[in-house]
């Protein structure tokens, strides 16, 4: 790796432990820690005695703030390091607008009090829509690395059946994690206190809506992790397939069944906040995981890797 490119792995690894931090505010709900005021803080730039949720609150946009100047600086690099028309420049700019979005989605939520005890399915589609936004800016972040590192530029379009197959996988990952926002939504706002509470919560007809869509989530995310499972295996028993396709194939099935055990577990303890944050990290993990399977797997046949950098390993075309 080059500078550039440690500089963008290490970019994308800050990120992940922002947006962890982002839901530990959610499950403790201290998103009200600064009242409805953004950027300040309770209407000051330094809160004064400030209250626990204040500071977890205030540490979380002290940390996005440093996210933004990161990416910032991966821009700034990808146009220094890296020769016009190189895809880590594009990437580069995308992972800044969705930086950018992700900042306004965030505002948004406190600016209009969708935080703290507020039930309104306001919220819930906030929620939704920044859950969205935050997986593909990782997806930004995560090939910006892979075009700094070498990676060969790849397409979807016109890729035959693993085209259309990671289409549907990257959409169900998609609609997997939104439903997984909506749940958690509902666990910190309506907590039950055993596993038959909660189920009598899910089933009853006269519950809120958020009890009754967290009910959806594992169904979701059990199909679309079975689906990318099926995607993998049909990779690695693909002639052609190169090392590095194998090797994030291999690493995307392992992770969506830790991601279901976890999911498991989460749901007979309660969703304990420490659990909620496992569960999240691994979420990340397996859609960056799946991001690289992708882009290994979909690489141009016989495109050379991007210039400016030591070429990565790339699939053959056999299932295009």
């Amino acid at each position: 790796m080059d500078r550039f490119t440690r500089y963008s792995w290490i970019t994308l690894a800050y990120n992940i432990a922002v947006i962890l931090w982002g839901a530990i505010v959610r499950a403790t709900g201290s998103g009200a820690g600064c009242g409805s005021h953004w950027p300040l803080c309770n209407g000051e730039v330094v809160p004064r005695s400030p209250s626990i949720e204040t500071l977890i609150e205030l540490s979380h946009r002290i940390t996005s703030g440093i996210a933004l100047l990161l990416v910032i600086g991966l821009v700034v690099g990808a146009f220094r390091a890296r020769p016009k028309g190189h895809a880590a420049r594009k990437a580069a700019a995308w992972s800044m607008f969705l930086m950018l979005t992700e900042a306004g989605v965030g505002a948004g939520l406190v600016l209009f009090e969708l935080v703290a005890d507020n039930q309104s399915m306001a919220r819930a589609m906030f929620m939704s829509a920044h859950l969205l936004n935050t997986f593909l800016l990782l997806a930004a972040l995560t090939w910006t690395a892979w075009f700094a590192g070498g990676g060969a530029r790849f397409r979807v379009l016109g890729q035959g059946l693993f085209g259309a197959l990671f289409a549907a996988g990257f959409a169900g990952l998609l609609l997997s994690g939104v439903s997984g926002a909506v749940a958690a939504l509902g666990d910190t706002l309506f907590p039950a206190t055993s596993l038959a509470e909660a189920l009598r919560q899910d089933l009853s007809p006269t519950a809120h809506l958020l009890i009754r869509l967290r009910v959806f989530h594992p169904g979701i995310a059990i199909a679309a992790g079975l689906f990318v499972v099926y995607l993998g295996m049909k990779l690695l028993k693909t002639p052609g397939c190169g090392p590095a396709v194998r090797r994030y194939a291999a690493w995307t099935n392992g992770l969506v069944f830790l991601q279901m055990a976890a999911g498991a577990v989460n749901v007979m303890l309660l969703a304990p906040v420490w659990l909620q944050i496992v569960h999240l990290l691994l979420a990340d993990l397996l859609w960056l995981s799946f991001l690289l399977t992708g882009a290994s797997a979909l690489a141009v046949h016989g495109g050379e890797a991007e210039a400016g950098a030591p070429a990565a390993a790339t699939a053959g075309a056999g299932l295009r």
